[in-house]
């Protein structure tokens, strides 16, 4: 085979053609020697440019110490929560979950789990990393968002976790659970996996009835999520928190489902219930059914419009509330707040809760007795 055409009519080109031959066959040389040796199991390295591989030392080992690393800081912030219940046999132990310190100060720590995890709990005990255990006073919880404080004394604690950015939690990065899965035989356990959603509205039912109560805004992971890893930390590949992990589908049919709070929601309301001891939000005062959850024949009674789809329906009105101040009354149909059509009694709660504030005055539009009104009330805090 002919590689080059050499010109016969310069000594140069002779001398230029020939050193062009000496490096092509010294690597080939190289690429056959290499070839021979790892055939035989003989590793080896081949640095072209020490300098350059100087200035870039990044490698997948450097890598792989690195997330060990972040796994290892990570792990220490979380620690077990146990929850003790009074029974007539004494106190006992109603199940274990996780949480995560993520401050400290003036002598105290505090630490973030599930509303889930301490719920009903008459005494609380936390280990740590170290496996010391602590007794560990509640602050404050709150069931919409599955979240409670924490706080314990910090003689023993010397790690905080880091929360990254919310805005930076991109779909598909790494993730990676810490928790206790099973209780504490199986304490620090780390799964590994990647985002898989963003802003997923997960219905939630607070008070058992089968119907749901509130939508809890989560991250998606396929990180294997456990009974025991609620209230854990679910990291990214720096060891910061990009959410506290609180529930999976557990279902045959499903697999690698699990979802966790993010953490610009854990740090605003961690921070509520330190100062106040719970969230409060604005409220009405009002029992509220969903429109289309009554018999037909109900419905009719009430001559709504045909136009109308959908709202919710006052029950009772409590004494000295908005709702009984704005004159609201039973088998009023409320459809819109503030211009905004309302279809069901969770969109209320959703545009109560996120988008009004104790205080401000919103507007309802009703229908009472077949007639379209508006009535107007101040809201105060729950």
């Amino acid at each position: 085979m002919k590689l080059f055409s050499p010109k016969t009519d310069s000594s140069g080109n002779h001398k230029r053609n020939g050193f062009a031959f000496s490096v092509f066959g010294a690597i080939v040389a190289v690429f056959i020697v290499t070839a021979i040796f790892q055939s035989q199991g003989i590793k080896i390295n081949i640095e072209m440019n020490p300098e350059k591989a100087q200035a870039n030392p990044l490698t997948v080992e450097n890598t792989e110490q690195n997330t060990t690393e972040a796994i290892q800081a990570a792990q220490e912030t979380v620690v077990g929560v146990t929850s003790i219940q009074e029974t007539a046999r004494g106190s006992q132990s109603t199940g274990t979950g996780s949480g995560v310190i993520y401050k400290k100060g003036d002598n105290q720590a505090y630490i973030v789990t599930n509303h889930h995890v301490i719920e009903n709990a008459s005494d609380l005990e936390v280990t740590l990393n170290d496996g010391t255990t602590i007794d560990a006073e509640l602050q404050g919880s709150d069931p919409l968002t599955d979240l409670a404080v924490l706080q314990i004394d910090a003689d023993n604690v010397e790690k905080v976790a880091d929360f990254a950015d919310s805005d930076n939690v991109e779909v598909g990065q790494t993730a990676m659970a810490i928790g206790n899965p099973l209780g504490m035989d199986f304490a620090g356990t780390v799964t590994k996996g990647i985002v898989s959603g963003l802003d997923r509205n997960v219905p939630v039912d607070l008070n058992g009835d089968g119907q749901s109560d509130w939508q809890t805004t989560v991250l998606q992971t396929d990180a294997a999520i456990n009974p025991g890893n609620s209230g854990g930390a679910l990291i990214n590949e720096s060891g910061k928190i990009i959410g506290i992990n609180s529930m999976k589908i557990a279902k045959a049919e499903v697999e690698g489902i699990g979802f966790a709070i993010p953490a610009e929601t854990v740090s605003s309301i961690t921070a509520e219930l330190e100062s106040k001891g719970e969230v409060e939000r604005p409220y009405i005062g009002v029992s509220l059914y969903d429109l289309s959850q009554l018999p037909a024949r109900t419905v009719q009674e009430l001559n709504l419009p045909e136009n109308v789809e959908g709202g919710v329906i006052v029950g009772e009105t409590a004494q000295n509330t908005p709702a009984a101040e704005a004159g609201l009354k039973q088998n009023d149909v409320i459809t819109k707040i503030d211009g905004e059509e309302i279809h069901s009694t969770l969109e209320l709660r959703q545009y109560l809760y996120e988008d009004a504030e104790a205080g401000e005055e919103a507007t309802l539009t009703i229908f009472r007795n077949g007639e379209q009104q508006e009535v107007a009330l101040t809201l105060s805090e729950q």
